[in-house]
């Protein structure tokens, strides 16, 4: 949008307000009607030379020539030409065109026709003015110079970047082709408490607020699932929600104190039957939104294979295979070393547990590029899964790894409540407020063997539209 970058932003609001009272002369509505139109999208899908049609959109370029205007316009789903005649329109509707600025809203009826360079036009027969910018958009060459205001004035980044447009209706289309896959399954949606007197279901801080009527302290949630597990309890045999998540935590490239998760819960499931959904809802989502299983992602484009089936490996198996068959016999003093020599920090008050896991996280969960669930995970940092069956120190539970990033746990759940309460207990140490007790006495009531799992809706959407910042893949995140 080529205006002169010279002119204060003030002029251009003057400027724009002389036009939008020039129109008023010439008995222009500067904010109008509905305005029954075909959505641009459709009218170009389905184009036909002398068609009669009805369209609207954002005035986006005009290119005046004397006794002929050509513009393009944009409603949101597409872009598309139209044309002005002076001889084809009344005098106060040429006149108008000629103050028109870009940015404003207009609804017009015509003909269709292809122009000499095969361009499909609307021949404009009648226009009205829908709604008047005041405001000078961005420069169309350069937009928004500054990133931040990309995301503070989202409504900008989404008028002129049709690439980030695009990015949020494929995350409009995942989430719905979730809710198509799992309600075929026989999934119910439900929804739980996003306020609720105690956090629970993971060790992360919460937003604390206060109920005035009520008299007393509530959280906002940090995962759904016993509330979830509530309903399983109480005779819901497949259930999921999605929804918000809430964490008082870090800000960066991949967290946002506010994301989305989808977290469902399955009846006499486990473990593996939450494998097999992920290995069935992911290739769904790519074949649905995108059309094809192999996608590329970062900055090297490196690219992602969904078909199924996907590589399990125990998280035993990665250890050893990086730092030897022998690391889990080894003193915590010479796994500290050893950890040292291969770049990792592990300060004097790390046990061999806390060891072990940097490692993980810092050196072997990066390379696992693939989709892979990581299995056999420590029980310490699981404190809601059911032990193996063969050992009662590692949880039945896998982590779905893509791209170096955890994507979806998933667990076969714990239905002991003496077996919850204790972990629980472990989990809180000197807290024991943290212990959720009215979580416990509905496990007293029974739950049937579960499955679970929780996945990440906002780093999904950044791995299947190739996104490197969770924040791009937000339509308002929170700023600094």
């Amino acid at each position: 949008m080529s205006e002169e970058t010279t002119i204060s932003t003030n002029e251009y609001r003057e400027q724009r307000i002389a036009n939008l009272n020039k129109l008023a002369e010439l008995g222009f509505k500067p904010y109008g009607e509905a305005f029954e139109r075909t959505r641009l999208a459709d009218l170009k899908q389905n184009f036909e030379v002398d068609q009669e049609v009805s369209a609207a959109g954002r005035l986006m370029t005009i290119r005046r020539m004397g006794k002929a205007s050509f513009a393009t316009f944009d409603d949101g789903t597409e872009t598309f030409q139209i044309f002005f005649k002076k001889d084809l329109l009344s005098e106060e509707q040429f006149a108008g065109v000629k103050v028109l600025d870009l940015g404003d809203f207009i609804g017009v009826k015509g003909r269709t026709f292809v122009t000499k360079t095969e361009e499909p036009t609307i021949q404009v027969q009648s226009w009205t003015l829908l709604s008047k910018a005041v405001q000078q958009p961005p420069e169309k060459f350069h937009g928004l110079q500054d990133i931040e205001e990309r995301y503070r004035k989202r409504y900008l980044d989404l008028m002129m970047n049709k690439e980030s447009r695009e990015r949020f209706y494929k995350r409009s289309a995942i989430i719905a082709e979730m809710r198509t896959y799992l309600n075929q399954l026989g999934f119910m949606e439900v929804e739980t408490p996003i306020m609720q007197g105690q956090a629970g279901g993971a060790a992360a801080k919460p937003f604390a607020t206060y109920h005035n009527a009520l008299g007393k302290n509530l959280v906002l949630r940090i995962a759904p699932e016993l509330y979830l597990k509530r309903l399983i309890v109480g005779g819901f045999d497949k259930v999921y929600e999605i929804g918000k998540n809430f964490r008082n935590e870090g800000i960066d490239r991949t967290h946002n104190p506010e994301f989305t998760v989808l977290e469902l819960y399955e009846a006499y499931g486990d473990r593996s039957s939450m494998r097999a959904i992920i290995e069935g809802l992911l290739p769904h989502l790519c074949e649905k939104v995108l059309g094809r299983m192999v996608v590329e992602y970062g900055e090297a484009k490196k690219t992602l294979d969904f078909t199924p089936p996907y590589r399990e490996v125990s998280y035993h198996t990665l250890i050893t295979d990086l730092m030897g068959d022998d690391w889990f016999d080894l003193s915590v003093e010479s796994a500290r070393a050893l950890a040292l020599s291969k770049g990792v920090e592990a300060d004097p008050t790390m046990d061999h547990l806390l060891i072990t896991h940097e490692i993980y996280d810092k050196l072997i969960e990066k390379t696992l590029w693939q989709p892979t669930f990581v299995t056999r995970i420590p029980r310490q940092f699981v404190p809601l899964a059911k032990a193996c069956a063969d050992n009662p120190e590692l949880v039945d539970v896998f982590e779905f790894v893509v791209a170096g990033k955890e994507l979806c746990p998933g667990y076969t759940e714990q239905n002991d409540p003496v077996a919850q309460r204790a972990a629980l207990a472990d989990q809180a140490g000197d807290d024991t407020e943290k212990v959720d007790e009215d979580f416990i006495l509905a496990l007293e009531h029974g739950m049937p063997p579960t499955g679970g799992l929780g996945l990440g809706i906002d780093r999904l959407v950044m791995m299947l539209t190739n996104t490197e910042a969770i924040r791009d893949v937000i339509l308002f995140p929170q700023m600094r």
